[in-house]
């Protein structure tokens, strides 16, 4: 038997933010059983916790979304480092080894803050009319006079599109026909992945929508933000900060601290940061 622990990630309080199935200690765990068990958990990730393979790190922490393993990604990394201090098993600054490389992590309480340098890729977004459909919007919804539709990702790629207001962001609906009609072109081995956002300064109202991974929409998504904050940062050309808030059309409202870091134009850091509260824990059979 292998006990594991639900986190809401991105909160302060219990049934907010996205929650997140942790595996402390996953070495009893088949291989094969892992995509499995994160198809029976069907949250947005689930992380299994290993003794680090790399110098330095404290920790190797694997993640998987109901449909497949990623190499990174925010609520996890969150989540998981808060659940590991909690239990005692790292201190309050770590080192977690992720697919994308080693990642810094500081705990204070129920707060955790990651940072990453890796690069940030950028590529053409789908067309704008076409993104517009794939969440049932018109086609001026979509705001290009900042920047059209972008891919963009530090370790893990995300459509990035600013909608005019609220309203529209709110009245979103993805169609998973046209999800799968995107995908087709979509760069790496994950799926069409899509952060709607609209901007007022340094506050964010933003929706993550991933049919294709299983995951209608995302509650909180730290790798998005992650992605958006370097974005932003490339595209204004100087360092700031964000705050974040998603998850409200769910009823789970979520909140992220999103830094990005830029040196002669382009971002060399992101941090990301948040809070995250144990709601349950069990043993797997």
């Amino acid at each position: 038997m292998t006990d594991y622990l639900i986190y809401d990630v991105f909160t302060d309080r219990r049934f907010g933010g996205n929650p997140l199935a942790v595996f402390p200690d996953a070495t009893g765990l088949a291989e094969d059983d892992l995509q499995s068990i994160a198809r029976e958990f069907n949250l947005s990730e689930t992380t299994f916790v290993y003794p680090a393979q790399t110098a330095g790190c404290d920790r190797m922490v694997r993640i998987f979304t109901p449909t497949m393993e990623i190499p990174f990604a925010g609520h996890p990394t969150i989540g998981t480092a808060i659940a590991l201090n909690h239990l005692g098993l790292v201190g309050e600054v770590m080192t977690l080894e992720l697919g994308v490389g080693p990642i810094p992590v500081a705990i204070d309480g129920k707060r955790a803050r990651f940072t990453t340098r890796v690069p940030l890729s950028t590529w053409d977004g789908p067309a704008s009319d076409l993104i517009a459909e794939s969440v049932g919007l018109p086609a001026d919804a979509i705001r290009t006079d900042r920047h059209s539709p972008r891919i963009a990702g530090v370790g893990l790629p995300f459509a990035l599109v600013e909608l005019t207001d609220v309203a529209a962001l709110t009245a979103a609906v993805p169609a998973t026909d046209i999800f799968r009609r995107i995908d087709a072109n979509w760069p790496g081995n994950g799926h069409y992945d899509l952060l709607a956002y609209v901007r007022d300064g340094e506050q964010i109202e933003a929706r993550m929508f991933a049919p294709l991974d299983g995951i209608p929409e995302d509650p909180a998504t730290g790798s998005a933000a992650a992605a958006l904050a370097a974005f932003l940062g490339k595209l204004d050309g100087r360092s700031q900060a964000f705050r974040i808030s998603q998850g409200v059309a769910m009823g789970r409202p979520s909140l992220i601290d999103a830094e990005v870091t830029v040196e002669n134009g382009a971002p060399v850091e992101v941090a990301i940061a948040g809070q995250a509260v144990r709601v349950m824990e069990g043993r797997l059979s």
